[in-house]
């Protein structure tokens, strides 16, 4: 049975792969469960910081992307499972957006992020080491805004649609082939849109979204349940709470995708 220490905080999962942070011990652990095996990877730096985390695992290698703020500079640092190090790269220039809970979304090559408003797309290129502004432009009228991928093909956004930050309605889009543009897919029903934005009471820096196997999941940290987008029906649908879940639970719902993998290497 493999298990990790009970201190351990679990912060990114990609394919069979699961990334929890150790401070005291000032290290990260990739772990595959079923295939029994880890790997602890060192912090850069003694002591370390950082705001935000993404696990990015292929067949044969992984890299974990951190962004570090030291006062009012960011640092990118990446390790590469392939060569055993971290390398170090310019921060950038915007401010991203800070909700802890939304990781950068793999496309093409790069992981997607957004900015706060006013809202933008920015993007690391991996295997460049460094920042790109894509000139892709949003739809109007944003009140919020999440970035999703399918793996590596198609980039979806979740959006609310409103004014003076109180969302009416959320849709659905697909960046279009042309690369700048979205194409609206979906627009969440009016009951179901109802019910999220009150879970959320509006607040949606709780508000973060991952692919899992064909669905879309758009979940609040505050509670329980998960909405998510059937691709293949178009359907929309909420996933019941946990049946071991309390039926009261103040330390917030945290989920990841994950899909068991016994050859992801670590």
């Amino acid at each position: 049975m493999l298990s990790c220490p009970p201190s351990s905080n679990l912060l990114s999962s990609s394919n069979g792969l699961l990334c929890f942070s150790i401070p005291r011990s000032s290290s990260f652990i990739i772990c595959n469960l079923l295939g029994k095996s880890l790997r602890r990877v060192k912090f850069p730096t003694c002591p370390f910081h950082f705001e935000l985390l993404t696990l990015v695992s292929t067949p044969n290698r992984y890299k974990l992307f951190i962004l570090s703020s030291t006062g009012s500079s960011t640092t990118t640092l990446v390790y590469d499972s392939k060569v055993s190090s971290w390398q170090q790269f310019e921060g950038f220039d915007l401010i991203l957006n800070q909700n802890l809970h939304q990781k950068g979304v793999l496309y093409d090559g790069c992981l997607f992020f957004t900015t706060p408003e006013p809202f933008y797309v920015a993007c690391f290129n991996l295997e460049a080491g460094k920042w790109e502004k894509p000139m892709i432009g949003l739809p109007d009228g944003l009140t919020f805004v999440r970035l999703v991928s399918d793996g590596d093909r198609k980039l979806y956004l979740i959006g609310g649609v409103g004014v003076s930050g109180i969302s009416r309605s959320m849709k659905l889009w697909e960046l279009g082939e042309d690369g700048e543009n979205w194409v609206e897919v979906e627009t969440l029903p009016e009951l179901v849109c109802r019910k999220f934005v009150s879970v959320c009471y509006h607040n949606y820096e709780h508000v973060y979204c991952f692919w899992h196997q064909g669905l879309i999941c758009v979940c609040c940290y505050t509670w329980p349940e998960i909405l998510y987008y059937k691709v293949c029906r178009r359907t929309w649908h909420w996933l019941p709470k946990c049946p071991s879940l309390p039926d009261k639970w103040s330390c917030g719902f945290r989920w990841f995708p994950f899909k068991p993998d016994l050859y992801s290497t670590v």
